[in-house]
Order: structure tokens, then C-alpha cells, then sequence
């Protein structure tokens, strides 16, 4: 089984568990999830202030659509 579909399996026993099993289960994965919670890597949160600093700085941004080109563009490449 795929990553996805252990995720979409995971998603659905969490929606659908009692709440003491759902408690019990946060309990064990508590620091995981915090560290989840208290954000971005560094290397994440430069490249976010990059890109805001470059948009504050022009004030350009690429349209979906053109955004949609683009990603297109890169996933045929790499096949």
C-alpha cells in the first residue's frame, strides 16, 4: 500500500474512533504533533522571507494559470 492510501486509511480511522481512543492516540504521538506546530524549519522561514521581501519590493505575482504553466512545465521534464 502507497503512502496516500495509508494516509487516507489513517484519516478515516481518526474520523470515525470514539474520542477516548482518539485522546489516547494524541497522547502518543503529543510531541510529534507539537513539533509539527511550532512551525517551519530555518531554511523554510528564509525562503519565505525571500520571496516576501521580493514581493514587497515589486509587487509582482505570477497568475494561477500561469503558476499551473509552470509546474507543468518542470513535472514533464523530469519524466
Amino acid at each position: 500500500m502507497n503512502t496516500t492510501g495509508i494516509r487516507r486509511k489513517l484519516h478515516h480511522f481518526i474520523d470515525t474512533i470514539e474520542d477516548k481512543k482518539a485522546a489516547a492516540i494524541y497522547t502518543l504521538f503529543e510531541e510529534n504533533i507539537k513539533e509539527g506546530e511550532e512551525g517551519y524549519t530555518d531554511e523554510f522561514k528564509a525562503e519565505l522571507d525571500r520571496r516576501y521581501a521580493e514581493y514587497k519590493k515589486d509587487g509582482k505575482v505570477i497568475s494561477r494559470e500561469a503558476m499551473d504553466k509552470r509546474i507543468k512545465k518542470i513535472l514533464s521534464k523530469a519524466k
